[in-house]
């Protein structure tokens, strides 16, 4: 029933999702960032073609045309990018870069597969690397109405291509997807992670203290495995987390707080709810003592957008001194804590992907029976377990059966 299960086609997952919101390959990272400031998502496609508005102004775009996602654009992306030294010196140049630039090299973070492919082949392209699955979700004909309705519309419009929209599906839903049907792969989830041999312990982590700029090439890699940095004290023991996914909930401002505070106090910066103005004020005053005064200039320019935009403000209480701490919100309001989500060596694999989805965490760190961080749990370690239930080897030429 399991291997049955896992060759259930993925177009049973694409239900409900909505259609991709694109850019162009061609775009700069400034039009990126307005893209996914204004779609509200973790993640904008990058294209290699301008088909939606050609459809919308031309009717069918020609069979022989050729419209394929080349990757995936996130505010973690372009914190990196302006988080190096030269683009600290001058953000508003860095901002003009093509967005082609700062994708990661090759195809494999994005994968394009027809919506007819199993669950199996779904789970064995992430096995490759691939963080989205890019499926056709939808066909129709271009009618005049429609033209009158997309135009009136944002102008993130959905992709499409000779008629078809396309949706992505990412690690966290098909983890999800698993998580829904548990049982039919009884007794397998109730094992312990340990017992699966699914902890990974090969993990990045940086010291408290540590200047946050020290662990910009983790972040990174955290970003292309998704999995997290972790922020240890001296003694290694786990304190929190820089995760990508908090990053994905923030502002271009965080490159500031990355070139300017320790790795503890950046978890205080994009930590829910947003940074304490004097955690801001603190940045600035050390931007102006690198000569980096345009970057003052952006966390102005991008905190003034925020309160004109939202009259939304947080206060906190401190408990022992009844003082209050004012933040300021715009993205990170979405976003969780940076406290470090945990689990052992016993947990059950349920259990793991229970609490993985509901803190939305792409990795759990595994601490041992005296709390000492050991490894981490990630959904590719998780799928490689459900894989491992079927036998059955993947279709010939599947890679010649996915879109272009």
């Amino acid at each position: 029933m399991a291997v049955s299960f896992l060759n259930r086609e993925v177009s049973d997952l694409c239900l409900g999702k909505p259609a991709l919101k694109p850019i162009p390959a061609k775009a700069t990272v400034s039009e990126a960032l307005t893209a996914l400031k204004k779609s509200g998502e973790t993640h904008v496609s990058v294209w290699s073609c301008d088909h939606p508005k050609k459809v919308l102004e031309e009717g069918d775009a020609g069979a022989d045309s050729v419209c394929r996602c080349v990757g995936k654009i996130s505010m973690v992306d372009v914190i990196c990018f302006l988080s190096k030294e030269d683009n600290l010196v001058n953000p508003s140049k860095a901002l003009e870069t093509p967005v082609a630039q700062i994708l990661p090299k090759g195809d494999s973070i994005v994968r394009h597969l027809d919506p007819n492919s199993s669950l199996l082949e779904a789970i064995d392209y992430i096995l490759e690397g691939a963080q989205n699955l890019v499926i056709p979700i939808q066909n129709y004909r271009s009618t005049p109405s429609r033209k009158r309705l997309l135009s009136k519309a944002s102008s993130l419009l959905p992709t499409n291509h000779n008629g078809v929209e396309y949706c992505w599906l990412t690690q966290e839903d098909i983890v999800r997807f698993l998580l829904n049907s548990i049982g039919v792969f009884s007794p397998m989830p109730t094992f312990s992670i340990d017992s699966l041999n699914i902890i990974n312990h090969d993990i990045m982590t940086v010291r408290y203290h540590d200047p946050a700029i020290s662990s910009l090439d983790a972040i990174t890699l955290a970003h292309i495995e998704q999995s997290s940095v972790a922020v240890v004290d001296e003694d290694n023991r786990l304190i929190g987390e820089i995760s990508p996914f908090t990053l994905a909930y923030c502002d271009e401002t965080v490159a500031a707080a990355i070139a300017t505070l320790s790795a503890g106090d950046l978890m205080a910066y994009i930590d829910y709810g947003g940074p304490a103005e004097d955690l801001v004020e603190l940045v600035k005053t050390r931007l102006q003592d690198k000569k980096l005064e345009a970057m003052v200039e952006l966390i102005d320019e991008e905190f003034s957008l925020s309160s004109s935009s939202s009259s939304a403000s947080s206060c906190s209480s401190d408990d022992e001194s009844g003082s209050s701490r004012n933040t300021v919100l715009g993205r990170f309001s979405s976003a969780r804590r940076s406290e470090a989500i945990t689990c052992y060596p016993w947990s059950s694999l349920v259990a793991v992907m229970i609490q993985a989805l509901a803190h939305r965490a792409n990795s759990i760190w595994v601490m041992d029976a005296d709390n000492n961080l050991i490894g981490v749990v990630t959904f590719k370690g998780i799928l490689e377990v459900f894989r491992s239930i079927a036998n059955a080897r993947r279709k010939p030429g599947r890679e010649n059966t996915s879109k272009q």
